[in-house]
């Protein structure tokens, strides 16, 4: 120990950094351990050091690097891709024994964490807490493409996992994940048949930018997103303003070869430092038992298919049935291994019948033809209590949308790192789409300032309800008197395709427009569409198999054109412009201007009193810098509220303005009165009624509380209150101001007391000095 206390001593740097010539580290959580050597000095022979792989490239105006080698190295594969200074890194894990069920358990996970900026999360725990619903749709943007790839009968639970790192500010992280998590599949163990380009493409006066940044797409009308392998769509998803089916179609074609620019540096960076793929025994149907459940079954299923008659539960039900005695012939065989697989081989030969017939005969299983839209039932106004309201039927999917509308206050803020931005995935996605598609047609927030909030319950599904909640929610939108551009609906196409099994190419396909549930669950495409009779305004394209050929998919864009118009002609005949609202469920918002010393008298210690108003009144009091906003559910609400206001803020006193205030004292010529925020007024006695008033107290008593208006004000008594702006609005009616001078009445006989301003000191002395007379009115 000597050995090692003189060397410490004989150490040339201060006391504290003395424990390092000790060889142990600063102390940490209350222990002491061992200094690792010098960073500086040479491994030891031996000593693997950690080896990184990186390739760069150009997509757009951005270089792109992908690394791999020094983060994450237990992970099957694990990539960290940048962007200027913005880094995302996905890792990629697979579980070594096959999941019980007989589907893919592949789960994405995008985090968003606000170190990555250099915050701390605003929260009591200072934790970011549950996945925020944009970590949920980036998660999905990552799974849509890349679930398709995955071998067939490969039921490993996988998990990928998209965390960023550090953001700059001028990218959306999102793409760059999708991209990262392609490259990560690449390098593991994992059978996947990648890799896929993911780009993000905008359009800024005409002209189409790649890789746009967030600044730029706030002045884009078109936000695309799309995925692709080298020759085939994976995944597109678009927000836009209108754009035309051939505008689309171009911009579509000219994301592909930008997109494939991402697989090639995948490819290179798999080859120098991707593992083996492993050999994962796969879960598929024999021959042999398929062969058998289509003698058994195929013939009975083609009948219940071609019934137009039966509905979704009667064709359940039949099935059902099939699926029952297919099992009972195998369990009287005791073929115990095919038992297990049974549901998935009945499933297989449903969907061949009811593909074949599609693509050979031109019909589907409710007997329409394969562009025919299924009936349609509208109808606007249907809850009347409500703001806005709207029933819509296609076939027998059906929703009902009700409209709110609220303060600015009210809107939702979805937190994340790259700007406003317990829940189930696919609602938030649907619901997510439904608001892109409206968005298009919104009047700008300046002149219409209102909170709105869509609900749509869905009453009854059977295909499609994200697209019927587009058509259902335009309508109560228009019901609720907001001024939409032009209404807006959606309908989902979807794709029947013939494969070569040999060469996997493509024999014959037949498009398939407003599909059903079971069309979905047994076709290769769902291609949600949603847009205006100018355009499109939103896109959602989800498909089964491993890509679709891009000009497959630009051509249904023109049958979703057509079937949208369709719905159009029901929608417009229902209702075609805002309706007038002027009844007594008509909200109100009013805006009204003080100074921060008046709004901070109107909250109250603790928020205590704004929160006695809004129980009192049932309105709802909004304050932000100097701004007091009022919204309420009707006018009456909105007087009730703003005399509320009025009596503890007070606005400028004016001639001829009616006021409430309370009585606070009696004199022998009169009443003093407080009203406007702690102003007080004179109330004289000749004023309080048209007949002859002998005493004050028989007609007024301290604490009452009545209506007056002011025919003067006291020059000796000036009014301090601020001016005070107002700005009243409802739908249907022009916002207004309140007049600033008004000129005094003639005659003094009014309906409601009158009141002059003037101080009760003042008042008192002159009662002293002078008698009063107590029917004579004050000089003015």
């Amino acid at each position: 120990m000597s050995l090692i206390v003189s060397r410490a001593r004989s150490t040339p740097l201060p006391n504290l950094l003395a424990w390092r010539a000790l060889g142990f580290r600063t102390i940490c959580s209350g222990r002491l351990s061992l200094a690792p050597s010098s960073p500086y000095s040479p491994a030891p022979a031996g000593i693997k050091i950690l080896e990184s792989f990186k390739e760069e490239f150009e997509v757009g105006s951005g270089v792109i690097t992908l690394e791999t080698g020094k983060i994450a190295r237990f992970a099957n594969g694990s990539v960290v891709l940048g962007m200027d200074e913005t880094k995302v890194l996905s890792t990629v894990t697979c579980a070594k024994s096959k999941s019980p069920g007989d589907f893919l358990p592949l789960t994405v996970d995008y985090q968003e964490k606000l170190y990555a900026q250099g915050l701390i999360p605003n929260t009591y725990m200072r934790r970011e807490g549950a996945p925020k619903e944009r970590e949920l749709l980036c998660g999905r943007l990552i799974d849509r493409p890349i679930r398709p790839l995955f071998p067939s009968g490969f039921y490993h639970e996988v998990q990928i996992m998209a965390s960023v790192l550090s953001l700059d500010g001028k990218q959306d992280p999102d793409i760059l994940a999708a991209n990262a998590a392609s490259a990560a599949l690449m390098l593991s163990d994992v059978p996947w048949g990648g890799p896929i380009g993911v780009v993000r493409l905008g359009r800024i006066d005409g002209q189409i930018v790649v890789n746009p940044t967030m600044d730029e797409l706030s002045s884009s009308d078109l936000h695309l997103i799309y995925a692709c392998t080298r020759d085939k769509t994976m995944m597109i998803d678009v927000q836009a303003r209108e754009i035309t089916e051939k505008d689309l179609a171009a911009a579509l074609r000219l994301a592909h070869p930008e997109a494939v620019k991402y697989i090639d540096p995948q490819i290179r960076l798999a080859a120098k430092a991707g593992k083996q793929k492993k050999e994962y025994k796969l879960s598929m149907l024999s021959e042999k038992t398929l062969e058998k459940v289509t003698d058994l079954a195929a013939t009975r299923i083609e009948s219940i298919f071609s019934d137009p008659s039966k509905g979704k539960f009667e064709r359940g039900e039949a099935l059902d049935d099939i699926g029952k005695d297919v099992i009972k012939v195998f369990e009287e065989e005791g073929d115990q291994e095919s038992l297990s697989i049974l549901p998935k081989a009945v499933d297989t030969v449903r969907k061949k019948v009811v593909r074949s017939r599609m693509i050979s005969d031109g019909f589907r299983v409710d007997g329409r033809h394969l562009d025919e839209v299924r009936p349609i039932y509208c109808e606007s106004h249907h809850l009347p209590a409500s703001h806005g309201s709207a029933l819509f039927s296609r076939g027998d999917t059906q929703v009902l949308c009700a409209v709110t509308l609220g303060a600015p206050g009210d809107a939702q803020n979805l937190d994340s790192i790259s700007g406003k931005g317990g829940l189930n995935r696919r609602e938030v996605g649907h619901g997510t789409l439904a608001e892109k598609a409206l968005l298009a047609v919104m009047p700008p927030e300046e002149d219409f300032p209102y909170t709105v909030r869509i609900n749509s319950e869905v009453m009854s599904s059977d295909g499609s309800t994200s697209m019927a909640s587009v058509c259902g929610g335009s309508m109560a939108l228009m019901d609720a008197g907001i001024p939409l551009r032009a209404h807006v609906a959606g309908v989902s196409v979807g794709l029947v395709t013939d494969v070569d099994p040999s060469s996997g190419e493509i024999k014959d396909y037949r498009i398939v427009t407003d599909i059903l549930g079971l069309e979905d669950h047994l076709g290769d495409m769902d291609f949600k569409i949603a847009g205006t009779r100018s355009g499109v305004t939103a896109i959602q394209l989800d498909i089964k198999p491993a890509g679709i050929p891009l000009d497959i998919v630009c051509e249904s864009l023109e049958n979703a054109r057509e079937a949208r118009l369709q719905i159009l002609d029901h929608m417009e005949r229902e209702i075609n412009s805002p309706r007038e609202q002027d009844g007594i469920y008509s909200p109100r918002l009013a805006t009204l201007k003080y100074t921060n010393d008046a709004l901070r008298s109107l909250i109250g210690p603790m928020a205590a009193l704004k929160r006695k108003i809004q129980e009192e009144t049932g309105a709802r009091l909004y304050i932000d810098d100097g701004t007091l906003t009022i919204v309420a559910k009707n006018q009456a609400v909105m007087d009730k509220a703003q005399e509320k206001v009025d009596f503890i803020i007070g606005r400028e006193i004016v001639v001829g303005g009616v006021y409430k205030g309370t009585v606070t004292s009696i004199k022998e010529y009169g009443a003093f009165v407080e009203f406007n925020g702690g102003q007080q007024g004179l109330l004289h006695m000749s004023e309080l009624s048209h007949e002859p008033v002998s005493k004050v107290s028989d007609v007024l008593h301290i604490g009452k509380y009545i209506t007056m208006m002011c025919i003067d004000t006291d020059v000796r008594v000036p009014v301090v209150k601020d001016t005070v702006s107002i700005e009243t609005s409802s739908l249907g009616e022009t916002v207004a101001s309140l007049p600033s001078v008004v000129e005094p009445p003639q005659k003094s006989k009014l309906a409601v007391p009158a009141v002059v301003i003037r101080t009760a000191v003042e008042c008192d002395e002159a009662e002293k000095s002078s008698p009063v007379d107590k029917n004579a009115k004050p000089k003015r």
